[in-house]
């Protein structure tokens, strides 16, 4: 449930308008979401060696400083604490009031409750923030009452998504499944986007990666079930058994749903929903003008759900770098419902203030970037252990070793690197808070040793 609620959440009803602008075709737009199930897939499985190994709570934190060394594990922990999950909650946040604006229109983006010259403050906005603080409490209350939480809106938003997925696939229109997959492998700019005719051989790719930041957004937080590794029961068994099983799940969901996307909506309605709300337009074509409240119900369900595991999961990061001596002292210590309940404030702290600094798709280009960064590190991880620690049981080992993991290492760089030529605007500020860890780092390791002396 943690593995499928983190990853099911705003990202498979919206994404796909940008996908559909970046590609202009059916059969790309399955493409993409076919290259980002792949690597999903193959970065869980290679995490279940890693999960087995070392199965205790921070997660990917842990893998980093065992297969490494303090600085890289302390670089990821700065930069999840600073972008990858805080950012990740914003715009998801984001976008559960992007869509309870769609039935109750006084939470629009548009509508400007205070404006400072530099920043804009809409209902919009502070509607996230709320439901991360009261999501936030929630947690801070224990493991038990989140899980409870978990389990419910998943099993809700699962059943939803599938029931769109069934009658979709029965209402299918014959002439737009057609005409969409007439020309379904021609790969150019959606007509009414930006750009015209066709692209040259490397603005392809470039435009393959860009379209790869919402299916990466849509398919990322797959890993947060290792970070609560030490309060699930037979960790060596069940973890890695549930980034499979989950990622498996979501990934055929994710597919099919593009599926009937295809079929019922042109893809300029795909590309050109209104604020990319492709679900509501799909729903709309689906069921009528009901649809759309059903539709956005059912997403409003989901992102609440996905916060909560996000939130659930990321206090678990920073109270193990706290217990390394890596951040604050308070955040490594459990309240009375042994819950770091100080970490999970400092995070709503940070991802309140995301909330209150871009949209939706500015948050996914900078968190994309940053986390594909960290995925390759720690896959790259699993080499450098088999060699520097061969004597450590392994009750499962990386499927497809050593070839899936590399290949999942070269896609990973061509896409961060496509991503730094094509859409710099936030991929750079994005590897600066990452690379800023770096003094921060040495500067906590000053104020330790002065604190011995």
């Amino acid at each position: 449930m943690l593995v499928a609620g983190s990853m099911i959440g705003s990202g498979i009803f919206i994404v796909s308008a940008d996908i559909t602008r970046n590609v202009g075709s059916s059969g790309w737009l399955l493409v993409v979401w076919l290259i980002t199930g792949f690597m999903t897939l193959t970065a869980a499985l290679s995490y279940g060696e890693l999960s087995a190994m070392y199965p205790k709570a921070g997660g990917q934190y842990v893998y980093l400083k065992e297969a490494y060394n303090p600085l890289v594990s302390f670089l990821y922990g700065w930069s999840f604490f600073t972008v990858i999950q805080t950012a990740t909650i914003a715009a998801v946040g984001v976008a559960f009031a992007k869509f309870t604006a769609y039935l109750l229109p006084q939470f629009s983006e548009d509508r400007i409750l205070a404006d400072l010259g530099f920043l804009q403050i809409s209902s919009a906005q502070l509607l996230a923030i709320v439901v991360i603080v009261m999501l936030t409490y929630v947690n801070s209350r224990g493991v038990n009452t989140g899980k409870s939480i978990q389990t419910f809106f998943t099993l809700a938003k699962l059943l939803s998504l599938f029931g769109l997925i069934v009658f979709g696939l029965f209402f299918m229109q014959k002439d737009i499944w057609q005409l969409n997959w007439k020309d379904a492998w021609e790969l150019k700019p959606l007509a009414g986007s930006a750009g015209i005719g066709s692209y040259t051989t490397l603005a392809a790719f470039g435009a393959i990666a860009a379209a790869m930041v919402g299916s990466i957004f849509s398919s990322d937080s797959w890993h947060n079930v290792t970070f609560v590794a030490g309060e699930i029961r037979n960790p060596k068994r069940n973890v890695g058994l549930s980034l499979a099983l989950g990622t498996i799940m979501v990934t055929v969901l994710y597919i099919l749903t593009n599926i009937m996307y295809t079929g019922v909506l042109s893809l300029h309605d795909i590309g050109h929903a209104e604020k990319d709300r492709v679900a509501v337009s799909a729903a709309q074509v689906i069921f009528g003008g009901s649809g759309t409240v059903i539709i956005a119900l059912m997403i409003m369900v989901s992102t609440f759900g996905c916060n909560n595991g996000l939130i659930m999961a990321g206090a678990r990061v920073y109270y193990s770098m706290a217990k390394d001596g890596l951040f604050f002292k308070k955040v490594g210590t459990l309240n009375k419902n042994a819950v770091p309940a100080f970490g999970l404030w400092i995070q709503c702290l940070v991802a309140s203030l995301w909330c209150l600094s871009g949209k939706y798709g500015d948050l996914l280009d900078m968190i994309s970037f940053v986390v594909v960064m960290f995925y390759m590190l720690t896959i790259g991880g699993i080499f450098i252990l088999r060699k520097k620690r061969p004597d450590i049981e392994r009750p499962y080992k990386a499927f497809g070793y050593p070839v899936l993991p590399l290949i999942y290492i070269i896609m990973g760089l061509a896409f961060c690197l496509l991503l730094i030529v094509y859409k710099p605007r936030f991929t750079w500020p994005g590897l600066i808070i990452t690379l800023i860890g770096i003094p921060v780092y040495f500067l906590i390791g000053k104020v330790k040793n002065n604190q011995r002396a």
